[in-house]
């Protein structure tokens, strides 16, 4: 799909997009633009449910971990004011049950991040019967993949290195030394 040939939304091209990575929340947004959506952002759990009921979307994409709490929230709250909105789930922790939770609440598909624009119109679009998207031409390496689990998790732990290595069961020297590197490709 390319920006010149915009999809077909439907009569109702509304887009709910809740992010806390706010260069993130506003790339994705204008990228969904171009694409014919009409985007409202949130940068929170509280914003994105007060969104969802006030004005529901036919379309969501909603960041499964935000500062102030679970978008899994915000998908609850959409569901209940608009059955039939399309929504995915969006995370950098990609992990089965999740996944299996956001579907079970209502979401209609997830993707890990980094996700591009072409990947969320594809999953907002995606017909139950249609084929498996094709894998990535290059995907992130196992070493990059864990560097970047890491580098989350310290970040969470507001760079403390002795939580850092307890919540990641590693010695706190080893997870020193692993911080100090550059990043793998």
């Amino acid at each position: 799909m390319t920006d010149s040939a915009l999809p077909d939304l439907g009569p109702d091209p509304s887009l709910l997009l809740v992010d806390d990575d706010e260069v993130f929340l506003k790339r994705l947004a204008r990228a969904l633009e171009k694409r014919g959506f009409v985007v409202e952002t949130a940068g929170s759990v509280a914003a994105g449910k007060a969104m969802a009921r006030a004005r529901p979307p036919a379309y969501a994409v909603i960041d499964l971990r935000l500062e102030d709490g679970n978008g899994l929230d915000v998908v609850e709250a959409l569901r209940e004011a608009r059955a039939d909105a399309r929504i995915v789930v969006l995370t950098g922790y990609g992990a089965i049950a999740t996944a299996v939770a956001a579907v079970k609440i209502g979401a209609t598909d997830y993707l890990s991040k980094p996700a591009d624009a072409n990947e969320v119109v594809r999953a907002l679009l995606a017909s139950p019967g249609d084929p498996l998207p094709e894998p990535p031409e290059n995907p992130m390496s196992a070493d990059r993949v864990r560097w970047e689990h890491i580098q989350r998790v310290y970040e969470q732990c507001d760079r403390n290195v002795s939580e850092t290595a307890r919540r990641l069961s590693m010695h706190r020297r080893t997870l020193q030394r692993i911080l100090a590197k550059r990043s793998p490709r």
